[in-house]
């Protein structure tokens, strides 16, 4: 028997990396988003299309994060995180220096750095405390309430919060709209920007455009799962952000590092494994989620990777891997 997979556009939520960043790459979404994110007006809203969902032959990849900025220069990043990873607070630092080294490229010296905003989308709580919204800027250690003035904040937004009085309303309604399974996404939302998105990801479901882009998306992945390129996965991989791969794959390509190569393909099928789960089921227990990311033995993540391929259950690969 064989499984239909989520893999396919129709099926895809705002979750998906792809969705999410299809969807975003239109001002009149991403702005009311940004506004509520951060509490502030913004104006005009400029989309950098070219930067995101486009296929990079130097990179062999797809980038699947937003980049905006508005008439004050204001720079944005924003990126939907799924899976938990490592790292994920120096990946926040890499985006904000790409960003610098932009701007400084064009000739400009550092009075022309502007602010910058780097926003994660998490399905999971990174942090453990329950927070709709974590946000950080530098501040002295030595003299509380004095914030450097570098123009950088983070952001960590989570589906999983429950603080729903500390942040507004419509942010709350955006973040368990985002973490809804497809059959609940799809009804009717009470929230007037939720139905706005809801209408965007159905135009994005119907267009030709975006489905041949999402074919490509996924060919490039079946690529490099085949090729046995995973080891980058943890910085680039299917969200398509090769830059950030230095974390696993650059230690893991012909200098001959072959250790930084070995622990760079383990975490890569760690997570393979993990997207052919999430196949199967919109929820897979923590535990089990646990148990993959932390084996090491690369014998026993084959032996689970064969059986994510061929099980046609999440009940069917939990008792297979428990005999």
């Amino acid at each position: 028997m064989e499984t239909i997979k989520r893999s396919k556009l129709e099926t895809l939520t705002m979750k998906d990396n792809f969705m999410f960043g299809a969807v975003m790459c239109e001002p009149e979404n991403c702005r009311p988003f940004l506004e509520m994110a951060l509490g502030f007006p913004i104006g005009k809203l400029d989309v950098s299309i070219e930067k995101s969902l486009v296929y990079h032959p130097e990179y062999k990849g797809v980038r699947l994060d937003v980049e905006a900025s508005d008439t004050n220069h204001t720079r944005y990043n924003v990126e939907m995180q799924v899976i938990q990873k490592p790292y994920l607070e120096r990946r926040a630092r890499y985006y904000h220096s790409q960003i610098d080294m932009d701007l400084l490229r064009r000739g400009g010296g550092y009075g022309s750095l502007s602010d910058a905003y780097v926003i994660f989308i998490c399905d999971f709580d990174p942090f453990g405390y329950k927070k709709y919204r974590y946000t950080f800027q530098n501040m002295c250690l030595e003299e509380k309430g004095f914030f450097l003035k570098d123009g950088q904040t983070t952001m960590f937004l989570s589906t999983r919060g429950e603080n729903p009085e500390e942040v507004p309303g419509s942010l709350v309604s955006f973040l368990k709209y985002i973490g809804l399974g497809l059959s609940e996404s799809t009804k009717e939302s009470e929230d007037g920007y939720v139905r706005q998105l809801q209408a965007a990801v159905r135009r994005v479901k119907a267009s030709r455009e975006m489905e041949a882009k999402y074919m490509l998306l996924e060919e490039m992945l079946l690529d490099e799962r085949e090729a046995g390129r995973v080891e980058g996965r943890e910085e680039g991989r299917a969200e398509g952000r090769v830059e950030g791969r230095e974390e696993g794959r650059a230690e893991g390509r012909a200098e001959g590092r072959e250790e930084g190569r070995a622990e760079g393909r383990t975490e890569g099928k760690a997570e393979a494994i993990l997207e052919l789960l999430e196949d199967l089921s919109d929820t897979l227990p923590e535990d089990l989620r646990g148990r993959i990311l932390s084996e090491k033995d690369d014998d026993v993540l084959k032996r689970y990777l064969k059986l994510a391929k061929t099980a046609v259950s999440l009940d069917e690969f939990i008792q297979k891997i428990s005999e």
